[in-house]
């Protein structure tokens, strides 16, 4: 069982897979960064412009809803969105990227249609064949009038 669970682990999809997803989690951490310090402010920015806010939080606050005394930060899930729009936009481009490195230098080989076999085509194909094989007959025996016909 210990071999088994060795050779699974060694396998090259598990060990890309961990690779994967300690550097999806770091750049997780990046992208959270970027849109709590940039992009949430800015937003803010924009909200306290409409609603005359004297401050950030301030505006921020006008997206909660408070009902009996539960509040709902639709601050924060519009954030957290955003956060996941801008991550998946980013690895999009990163794969993105990668593919086209991987198919970089090599030569792309562009493979002809295969010719569609019709009924039809197969049918005259087939009576082509037949015309050539009735001509090679005629051709080989000679018919002499005065003695019949001679191979």
């Amino acid at each position: 069982m210990i071999k088994e669970f060795k050779e699974f682990i060694m396998r090259g999809s598990v060990l890309d897979l961990a690779v994967g997803v300690i550097i999806g989690s770091a750049f997780t951490a990046i992208v959270n960064k970027v849109v709590e310090g940039l992009i949430t402010p800015l937003i803010g920015l924009v909200i306290s412009q409409f609603t005359k806010g004297q401050n950030l939080d301030e505006a921020m606050n006008v997206l909660d809803v408070k009902l009996n005394g539960v509040t709902f930060k639709f601050g924060d899930v519009i954030s957290a969105i955003i956060t996941f729009l801008i991550t998946a936009f980013v690895l999009f481009l990163i794969v993105k990227a990668a593919n086209k490195a991987k198919t970089f230098g090599r030569k792309e080989v562009e493979e002809e249609p295969a010719e569609i076999v019709t009924t039809e085509s197969l049918l005259t194909e087939i009576r082509d064949l037949l015309e050539a094989q009735e001509a090679q007959k005629t051709t080989t025996v000679k018919v002499d009038a005065t003695k019949g016909p001679q191979e």
